[in-house]
Formats: C-alpha cells, sequence, structure tokens
C-alpha cells in the first residue's frame, strides 16, 4: 500500500540537514539521483573548469546550492553558475546565470523535466542537460530540449565548447 508523504514547511525543510540533500516541492522532499562516477566526474570537470574562470568571468560556480525557484519550491542543481554582481543568498532567490543537470542511469525523465521546468519559469536564461554516457548535450528552453554543443553565457561575448569543458584537465 502507498503512503502519502508527510507534508512539511518551508522553514523545516530550510533548517534541516538531508544526506544527500533533497529537493522541496510543494511541501513535499523529492530525493535527487548523485553519487555515481559518471555524474560526479561532470560535476568536478565543470567546477573547475569554471572555477579557473570565477575572477575573469564575475561569475561563481557552485554545486548543489539551493535555489528558491518558487515560493514554495526549492529545486537543487547539480551545477550552477551565479553572478557575482548578485547579492549573497544562502539559499538563491535571484536566478543563476546557468544551471547544469547531469543525468544519472536512475533518473526519470518526467521528474528531470519538471526540475528543468522549475528553472525556466525562474528565468535562468542557460538551462543545460548533459548525458554522460552519450556524451550528448541539451539546452532547455520554454518545453523543449535541443542539442547544443556551444555553451555562452547571455550579454557577454563569452562561448566554450562543452567538447572542451569534457576534456578540461585544469
Amino acid at each position: 500500500m502507498a503512503t502519502t508523504p508527510a507534508q512539511i514547511s518551508m522553514e523545516e525543510y530550510l533548517r534541516t540537514v538531508y544526506k544527500p540533500d533533497c529537493d522541496y516541492v510543494d511541501g513535499e522532499l523529492e530525493e535527487r539521483e548523485v553519487g555515481e562516477w559518471d555524474h560526479a566526474t561532470w560535476q568536478g570537470l565543470l567546477i573547475r573548469f569554471f572555477g579557473a574562470r570565477e575572477k575573469k568571468w564575475g561569475i561563481f560556480v557552485r554545486p548543489e546550492l539551493r535555489v528558491r525557484v518558487a515560493a514554495g519550491n526549492v529545486r537543487i542543481p547539480d551545477v550552477c553558475i551565479v553572478s557575482a554582481a548578485a547579492p549573497p543568498e544562502q539559499v538563491l532567490t535571484v536566478p543563476p546565470l546557468a544551471v547544469f543537470e547531469i543525468l544519472s542511469p536512475e533518473d526519470r525523465m518526467t521528474r528531470v523535466l519538471d526540475r528543468l521546468s522549475d528553472f525556466d519559469r525562474m528565468g535562468v536564461p542557460a538551462i543545460w542537460l548533459i548525458d554522460p554516457r552519450k556524451s550528448s548535450y541539451s539546452l532547455y528552453s520554454s518545453g523543449h530540449l535541443t542539442p547544443a554543443s556551444t555553451f555562452e553565457l547571455q550579454g557577454t561575448d563569452f562561448r566554450v565548447e562543452m567538447a572542451s569543458i569534457a576534456a578540461y584537465e585544469g
């Protein structure tokens, strides 16, 4: 027999430590798929690549940072890029410049698309989905995933091929 998930308040969610951390959607906790080699490898690549450029580009790169995508919802992207000009917040309420979601073998696409949609409604300008097993990259916008190979930061002249990030050894 299925059980109904217990409702908790946003305040309780924000003051509780979960291992691994969970998304908070409409008063309920949603587990995230994490912890496998390919997933962790891509998180490390993104953190090292963008981390080496933080000062030059005026950004911060952060893994698994809570982002309040709506009044009652908090999502935790695998990696996000935040403008250095944005107000410092423990839980982001200002849209990051970019979020990266990395597929794990156990991810269900309907749940992944729900997560990406939440970032889109928040106003995140660059929402990436990386499939490490297929070495494929897609941009999400307005309910659609589009294959893409070049990462760009909106409002800048910065462009880099995703394959260059995949090969980064810095």
